[in-house]
């Protein structure tokens, strides 16, 4: 399982279809709003790696 690096809810890799490819890592995501928040500023998600830890700033999408 992935962590995904916006929210912090765990990503089952194999069947994920939101992922970005950044500095030759790819991040998995739940949501396609954690994708593009991502998306927008990956430095913002990729500095701070102890982020996960359950919806901080998850902003309410649906879909899970």
């Amino acid at each position: 399982m992935a962590i995904d690096p916006v929210c912090g809810m765990e990503v089952d890799q194999p069947t994920a279809t939101y992922k970005s490819d950044y500095n030759g890592k790819i991040y998995y995501f739940c949501s396609p709003g954690c994708k593009k928040s991502f998306d927008a500023d990956p430095t913002k998600f990729t500095k701070l790696s102890s982020h996960a830890g359950g919806h901080q700033g998850h902003g309410g999408h649906g879909g899970h």
